[in-house]
Formats: structure tokens, sequence, C-alpha cells
């Protein structure tokens, strides 16, 4: 059935008048009569008696009237439920506790009562999350995606760089530098828990332990951050690697050391999906709040060659 005939006859039946409702609904009277007609054919029955003084529906008018008001109520809702801004914008940020999900809160936190739900889609991986965001799961997700593995409809921005900094126990032989070189690292162990194969983050440290000759793994089993944070305490040798930007709470006795790396920079790039043309104004304003408020990039960056941009 004709949505749009549906209308224009509760807008005659309404007015009573066929110019009324032409001029409420922006067509010409002729439209209105041809979309009366069609209805008529359509349910084979008349729906307006025409009178003197304008029209008004017949019986069969009057027994589908409140049907077609509840279709109209209907049509309004789902059409409101996806316009945009109409709902809360739905963010991937693939860890509560890493740069993402600190930068999507300081915008919540400038812009108090935004629309918005921060979520973490931590099982998927980068092609599986641009997927979601594709099929409107999610809005959007910070992902280290391969250039070559963007879909299409998927828009892609980098907007937050998160360099990398050494985490280490007080008794590791670089617990006291202020800063260190990804050459320092060489020949020392590094442990990142979790690491999952065929994920974004497996292939970026992938291509960080091939380009500096550094040990990175993900043996033994994951007891979580703090459990990590107690391993790092009691060991001379351990190290990780964490986000400048993560935010990571440890007993003040474990005396945790962050160590920023630079010469160069290794920095792990946050790529914003999201799905093209989506005009949803929470992730323009997102955008644009992300875009104003990154930090400076340091002169001597380096990402894997295969993330997009």
């Amino acid at each position: 059935m004709d949505v749009e005939a549906l209308r224009t006859f509760v807008a005659v039946a309404g007015s009573g008048q066929f110019q009324a409702a032409a001029d409420e609904l922006g067509i010409s009277q002729q439209a209105v009569s041809k979309r009366i007609a069609a209805l008529e054919r359509q349910l084979g029955a008349t729906l307006l008696v025409r009178t003197p003084r304008g029209s008004r529906p017949s019986t069969d008018g009057q027994v589908l009237l409140p049907h077609a008001k509840r279709v109209l109520a209907a049509v309004e809702q789902a059409e409101q439920a996806v316009r945009p801004g109409s709902r809360p914008l739905r963010v991937d940020v693939l860890n509560r506790r890493i740069s993402p999900a600190q930068a999507v809160y300081r915008f919540y936190r400038s812009r108090p009562g935004t629309d918005l739900d921060a979520v973490t889609l931590s099982e998927e991986n980068a092609a599986q999350a641009a997927q979601a965001v594709l099929e409107g799961s999610v809005d959007a997700s910070f992902r280290a995606l391969p250039a070559d593995q963007v879909p299409a409809g998927i828009s892609t921005e980098r907007l937050l760089d998160a360099p990398l900094e050494l985490l280490v126990g007080p008794g590791h032989p670089l617990a006291g530098a202020h800063r260190a070189t990804p050459a320092d690292l060489a020949g020392h162990r590094i442990w990142v828990p979790g690491i999952r194969p065929g994920t974004e983050w497996a292939a970026f440290y992938q291509a960080l332990s091939e380009t500096f000759g550094l040990s990175i793994d993900a043996l033994g089993p994951h007891f979580g951050d703090e459990a990590l944070m107690d391993a790092l305490a009691d060991s001379a040798s351990l190290a990780t690697l964490v986000g400048s930007g993560d935010r990571y709470l440890w007993p003040q006795a474990h005396d945790l050391r962050r160590i920023p790396l630079h010469d160069p920079t290794p920095v792990y790039p946050h790529v914003l999906l999201f799905r093209s043309g989506d005009r949803h104004p929470v992730l323009t304003a997102l955008r644009e709040h992300l875009r104003s408020t990154r930090p400076r990039t340091p002169h001597d960056v380096w990402v894997p060659d295969w993330v997009a941009r």
C-alpha cells in the first residue's frame, strides 16, 4: 500500500478539501485526486464522498481512517529512529584503558550530555570491525586497518597516534632511563600478553619486531592487566609496551617506570573507520574534536607502511 496515498487520504479527511490537502502536502490538487483514485482502486472501495461543502470519509473511509493514522505514525517513528542525530552514536573504542577510550571520554567531558555510547568489539579483528561499521552494528571504530582491507563504503581518518612507551619495574636495566630508542630494547624480553593471531595489533607488533630486531612475545596465560603489573614489578628483565595515552594503574609500591621511546618514535596509529557519507552530528563533532585536540605528531614517527591513512 502506498504510504503517500494514505497520507493524502488522511489530509483530505482532515481538511475536507482537496485543495487544502494539496497545500498541506505541497503538491497539486490533480496529484491529490490521482492518489485518492489509485488508493480506491487498490482497495476496491470508495473512501471519500463529495459534498457541496467539500469531501468527507465514506463508511469505508471512516473504517480505514484510524488504521491509516496508525500506519503513518509507525512510518514516522521508523524514520525518526534512523534520522541522523536521533539516536546515540555508537563508537567502538577497542579497549577501555587505551587511547581511543580516553579520547572519546575527553570529548564527552567537553560536551556533557552528548548522546554517545562507547562500546568494545574486543573479540573482532580490524576487518571484522570494519564490517560491523558497514552493517551498522556500530557507527565508528578505532582500528589500525591495512589500506588494502578497507571495504567499499567505509571512510578512514587517522586521528589518534599513540606513541609507545616502555613499561618496566624498578629492577629492570632500563628503569633509570628518561628516554630510550627502539634499538636500546634489543636483547630485552618484551611481553605483551593477549596478542591474538590475525588481529591488527599482532601485525603491528610483528612489524615492530622485524624492523628493530626486538623480542616481543605473548607467551603464557594472560590473567589481566593487574597481573601484568605485578609481574613487571617483580621482574628485573621483563618489560611491556603501552601507549602514552593508555590508562593503567598499579600500587605505589610497584614503582613501575614509563619510558618514552624516540629516534624513531614508534606510534600505534588508531584510524577512525566510519560509513562514507554518515551525517550523524555527534560523529562530525567527534572528528572535529580529535583533529583540534590531538598532540603534535613527533618528527620521527614510525608506523608500519600498511596502515590506512
